[in-house]
Order: structure tokens, then C-alpha cells, then sequence
């Protein structure tokens, strides 16, 4: 009896860049697509409706047709590990922030590919089946990058949990504190304390000035160009 194919999802705003995976993947015995998205809200419901293996996740996908902000990927791996257990996570992407892909490890990714690494892409099938039995995969130029962001100490000791609020934030700057809370399912003063830490850790003010400083220090996701101001 043949063994049981890996079930691969892909989350990427670019139906060309998913007709990539799609190619690639289905060239590999042992690998199924079994869905994708577009919107990081639409990542929770496909992950309920089908049983995934491996995630493929670009993380600067719009959070929702109508919120074009990034979806906010330091709070979004964590919940859906915390819900699917056995869920892998492999992030493509095109930002090299060391800062950031420190972060998305932390956070529970088993790996960090670069969009622009035509090796690993050219060998996408063994990567997926790789992360799937229990390894991690980094492409050469991110290991380094990761290396030399623990030894620079990146980020003012922020704390993961700080920087997945600042995530969140980024992603619905118009959310109250007992909204924020409601989605971290942590008490208003928790939210309070964690936004009030950060604050006097990056030296601002704000909210938006937090939000503005995080992404200067390559921890959050970046704007897409699209997107710049």
C-alpha cells in the first residue's frame, strides 16, 4: 500500500507565483496541493475545511480584500500551530530582514526560503517533503542573515510576544485594546503592558510610531512597494 502523499496549501497574493508551486509540487510523487489562498483571513477557514501537512506561507500578503495591510504573520503562525499541531509551516518570501525571519522561527516556521533562491525553488518538492518529516529549510543567504541577527542583538530586546501585538497592530491599526486582546486571548491590561514596554524599548510614543520604528528595524513586515507612502 503506497504511503500517504504530503498535503501542501499555499498562501500567496499571486495566482502566477501559486501556478508556480502548483507545477513544481505536482511534478514530485508524494505531494498533493490540496488548497490555496490569497488573504491571510482566508488561512484559518481553509485550514479548517482541509487537512494540510505543510503551509507555504508569503508573508506579505494582504490581510483581507478590503485591508490591504500585511497580514499579521508573528501573531498569525502561533495561533495556527496552537490549533493544528502537526501543521508545518515553510515561509517563501521575497524580504531578507534578519530581524523578521528571527522572529517568524521563533514563532514556530520550520523554515525561511527566499523567492529569488532558483535552487531551492527548482527542488520545491524535496524541500516540502524535507520540513514534512521533521526538518527545517533556510536558504544559504537567509542562515547567515539569522546568524548575524542574534549576534546583533536586533530589536531592543523585544520580546516575541511584543513583537507578534505589533504585528497584529500593524495589520488592523484601527482594532481598541479589547479587540486586540479578544485575538491574543490575553486580558486589556496585558495588551496595555506589552504596547507600554515596547513603546519605551524602540523610544516612542505610539502605536503608529511603534508600528513605523518596527518595520524601520526590520522586525515586522515590511510595506509592499505597492503600498509605501
Amino acid at each position: 500500500m503506497p504511503a500517504e502523499k504530503v498535503r501542501v496549501a499555499i498562501l500567496d497574493d499571486h495566482q502566477s507565483i501559486i501556478d508556480g508551486y502548483i507545477y513544481r509540487l505536482e511534478s514530485t510523487p508524494g505531494v498533493e496541493v490540496v488548497a490555496t489562498a490569497t488573504f491571510g483571513e482566508e488561512l484559518e477557514p481553509m485550514l479548517s475545511k482541509h487537512a494540510v501537512d505543510v503551509l507555504l506561507l508569503d508573508l506579505s500578503v494582504r490581510t483581507s480584500e478590503e485591508n490591504s495591510n500585511p497580514f499579521p504573520i508573528l501573531h498569525v503562525i502561533p495561533k495556527l500551530l496552537q490549533k493544528h499541531p502537526n501543521l508545518v509551516v515553510l515561509v517563501i518570501s521575497m524580504f531578507v530582514e534578519p530581524g523578521l525571519m528571527r522572529s517568524i522561527v521563533e514563532a514556530g516556521a520550520s523554515g525561511y526560503m527566499l523567492k529569488d533562491d532558483t535552487g531551492a525553488f527548482r527542488e520545491l518538492g524535496n524541500v516540502v517533503l524535507s520540513v514534512a518529516r521533521g526538518g527545517i529549510y533556510f536558504s544559504r543567504r537567509v542562515h547567515g542573515l539569522y546568524l548575524q541577527s542574534g549576534q546583533a542583538g536586533n530589536g531592543k530586546s523585544l520580546t516575541p510576544r511584543q513583537l507578534e501585538l505589533l504585528s497584529l497592530c500593524a495589520a488592523y491599526p484601527d482594532l481598541s485594546t479589547a479587540d486586540l486582546a479578544q485575538k491574543m486571548s490575553v486580558s486589556n491590561s496585558t495588551v496595555r503592558n506589552l504596547l507600554s514596554s515596547a513603546y519605551l524599548r524602540l523610544n516612542v510614543h505610539s502605536r503608529t510610531a511603534a508600528i513605523e520604528k518596527a518595520r524601520e528595524l526590520g522586525l515586522i513586515t515590511p510595506r509592499p512597494p505597492t503600498l509605501a507612502e
